[in-house]
């Protein structure tokens, strides 16, 4: 039996959207930590107080439509109506309580997720500098002395607090399951605060289009339990890749990083030459012995 193109896809609909349902939620939908958590929470309140307009304005839009319809005797048409003091006080007290309701959560989430704020906990923080380049991520232990391009490890649970910059343009650094998005700047330094509560590996990304590379500045983001980060760190500071000036002008160079890279050891006050905007040459240098 022919059921015609038309009719083959709304008999199909049904079996797709079962299909979808049990697709893993991935992104701000599937928050990994409590930075993530508190911002899933703060999107699924503000949807939930705009659909307290949106859901009556659609139905009430169906109903109007259906009882002042051509065929309908039992309307009252009335062509010299202009106002009703009811309905404006509806129409106008609704949205001031609602831009309330959004400008409350708002302002409290803003507070409560302040990415400069410290994150409670008995663990010190693991400190990281993210230098965005174009086009790629290089991510900078400066108590552990190593450095990575395009991959980041952090130990579960741990916090850790992120010193941002850029050597070029604006950019926008940003762990979708871990939460929390901030701009690097040149000639600035911003912070970031986030705790990742399960291992695994998660997408970190460049959220603002920042040239012609900007599509594949990616990075993994590694979570790792205590003994595994250990063994890692141990891992990488062996290694005998050097990020020194020579080393850093030439990953300085447009380019978009196709593996990532590991650097056992790292020139000390890297991070601040490039957001102090200082020439690498004169003011890097390698650790004596």
């Amino acid at each position: 039996m022919n059921l015609g193109p038309f009719k083959a896809r709304y008999i199909a609909m049904p079996f797709a959207l079962i299909a979808l349902s049990g697709c893993r939620l991935e992104g701000v939908l599937d928050p990994q930590g409590p930075i993530g958590s508190q911002e899933l929470l703060l999107l699924l309140d503000a949807t939930a107080i705009m659909l307290a307009v949106v859901i009556p304005v659609i139905v009430l839009t169906l109903i109007c439509a259906w009882w002042f319809r051509s065929g309908n005797r039992r309307a009252t048409y009335l062509p010299d109506w202009q106002y009703s003091g009811s309905i404006e006080m509806v129409v106008w007290s609704i949205p001031i309580l609602i831009v309330g309701f959004l400008g409350g959560i708002a302002w409290i989430g803003a507070h409560n997720l302040d990415p400069y704020k410290k994150l409670e906990s008995p663990q010190k923080p693991l400190e990281i500098e993210v230098v965005s380049l174009d086009w790629k991520w290089l991510f900078i232990y400066p108590e552990q002395h190593i450095a990575m391009v395009n991959r980041l490890v952090l130990p579960v649970g741990r916090p850790v607090h992120f010193r941002l910059t850029s050597q070029t343009v604006m950019n926008s650094f940003f762990i979708p399951q871990l939460g929390g998005q901030i701009y690097t700047m040149p000639r600035m330094v911003t912070q970031l605060s986030l705790i990742p509560d399960h291992p695994g590996t998660y997408e970190g990304l460049s959220s603002q289009f920042s040239g012609d590379g900007f599509s594949d500045m990616r990075f993994d983001t590694v979570v790792l339990p205590a003994n595994g980060f250990a063994g890692w760190l141990r891992a990488a500071q062996a290694n005998p890749m050097k990020l020194d000036a020579p080393a850093f002008a030439e990953l300085a160079k447009p380019g978009i990083a196709k593996t990532s890279s590991t650097y056992g050891t790292v020139a000390p006050d890297l991070f601040d030459a490039v957001a102090g905007m200082r020439s690498p040459a004169t003011a890097l240098t390698m650790p004596r012995g």
